[in-house]
C-alpha cells in the first residue's frame, strides 16, 4: 500500500511507521519537519503544517492516510477535504478519553460520547480533549462517508512514550527501596504497548477496515496487583507498599500525574480507572506481547536515553514521607 502519515516522527507515529514499513509498504511522511528528523532517512517526507500549510499534499494519492496527530476539528477538516479525493480511506487515532464518562465498566464503541457546549473552543485540556476526538472523528465520517476508520486507545505505554507513564513504574521498581503502589490490588487497569498497536493499525489498513474500534490491552482482565507482581519479579530489591486512596488523597497525591495509573474511587471514577471494552478489535486480530517484555524494553530503552528526568511520577523525597504518614500506627 501507498501509506501516508500526518506525523510520524514521535511515539505512537513512529512506530506505526516503523510497522508499516516492516510490511513492505511505501510511506509518505507530512509534518513540520523539526522533530527526530534524523529517522526514516529513505522515506518520502513533505514539509508542511497541517494548520497553515497543505501545499505538498496537493497533487497526490496514497491508499490511505493514517492520523495520529489531529486534535482539533477544524484542523482536522482542512487534512480530510484535501484528502477526500485523494486517498481511498482515513485512519483516524482518536482516544477512549472520547466517552461521555466512565460510570460503567468496560464500555463499548456505543456508549455516548463527550459533548462541548461550544465546539468552536480551541484549547485542549483535560476537559476539551475527549469530546474535540469526539468532533474530529464525526468531522473524518461527514466529509468521507464509509470510508474511515477511527480508532481509540486507552493509556499508549513502551519505548519512546514521552509521557513517562508506565516508564515511571517500570523505573521505580528498578530504583528498589519501599515503592508506595496506590489503591487496592483488584483495581482493574489497562494500556496497550506501542508496538502492538502500530502492528495492528497496519493490520487494519490491509484489510480495508472502516468503523470505530477502541483499542486497549489486554485479552483478559488484568488488576494493579498482578501488574506489581510482574515488576517485583524482574526486581527483587523492591517493596511494594500497598497506600489507600484516602490517604494518598490526604497528601494531595495529583492523579496519574505523580503516580501515573493511579485515578482514586470516586463516584465519578468509580471503578478506580477508565475501562474499555476491547472485544471488537479482539475480533478484528488485536493481540498483545508479554507484559514482562514490555517492561523489559520501556526499561532499557529509558536506561538509554540522554535526558534521565521522568516527565510524570512521584518525587522521592515526597515518596518516602507520604509513606512513614500513611504506613505509621
Amino acid at each position: 500500500m501507498r501509506i501516508l502519515i500526518l506525523g510520524g516522527t514521535v511515539f505512537l507515529g513512529r512506530n506505526i511507521v516503523e510497522a508499516a514499513l516492516e510490511k513492505g509498504h511505501e510511506v509518505t511522511l507530512f509534518n513540520r519537519g523539526k522533530t527526530n528528523q534524523d529517522l526514516f532517512s529513505d522515506v518520502e517526507k513533505l514539509t508542511g503544517d497541517r494548520a497553515s500549510n497543505l501545499e505538498s499534499l496537493k497533487g497526490r494519492e496514497w491508499d490511505v492516510v493514517i492520523d495520529p496527530s489531529g486534535y482539533l476539528p477544524g484542523v482536522v477538516a482542512e487534512t480530510a477535504s484535501l484528502l477526500k479525493d485523494a486517498v481511498e480511506r482515513y485512519i483516524f487515532i482518536s482516544s477512549i478519553s472520547v466517552y461521555r464518562d466512565f460510570q460503567e465498566q468496560y464500555i463499548d464503541e456505543g456508549y455516548p460520547v463527550g459533548e462541548l457546549e461550544d465546539e468552536s473552543v480551541k484549547e485542549i485540556n483535560g476537559e476539551t480533549y475527549g469530546p474535540l476526538k469526539a468532533l474530529c472523528e464525526k468531522t473524518v465520517e461527514d466529509i468521507m462517508p464509509g470510508r474511515t476508520l477511527s480508532i481509540r486507545p486507552g493509556l499508549i505505554v513502551g519505548p519512546h512514550d514521552p509521557s513517562d507513564r508506565f516508564t515511571y513504574w517500570v523505573e521505580r521498581f528498578a530504583r528498589g527501596g519501599d515503592v508506595l503502589v496506590p489503591g487496592e490490588k483488584n483495581r482493574p487497569v489497562q494500556w496497550i504497548d506501542v508496538r502492538d498497536l502500530s502492528r495492528w493499525i497496519i493490520q487494519m489498513a490491509e484489510q480495508k477496515e472502516t468503523g470505530v474500534y477502541n483499542a486497549t490491552g489486554y485479552d483478559k482482565e488484568l488488576t494493579m496487583g498482578e501488574f506489581v507482581n510482574v515488576l517485583d519479579h524482574h526486581h527483587e530489591d523492591a517493596n511494594p507498599v500497598w497506600v489507600d486512596d484516602a490517604c494518598l488523597l490526604k497528601h494531595e497525591i495529583s492523579p496519574f500525574t505523580e503516580l501515573p495509573m493511579w485515578i482514586p474511587v470516586t463516584d465519578k471514577h468509580p471503578h478506580g480507572f477508565i475501562l474499555a471494552s476491547n472485544q471488537k478489535a479482539l475480533d478484528k486480530g488485536l493481540s498483545f506481547r508479554p507484559i514482562s517484555e514490555t517492561i523489559k524494553d520501556t526499561l532499557a530503552w529509558y536506561q538509554s536515553r540522554l535526558d534521565p528526568e521522568l516527565k510524570n511520577g512521584l518525587d522521592a523525597e515526597k515518596e518516602a514521607r507520604v509513606l512513614e504518614e500513611c504506613t505509621s500506627t
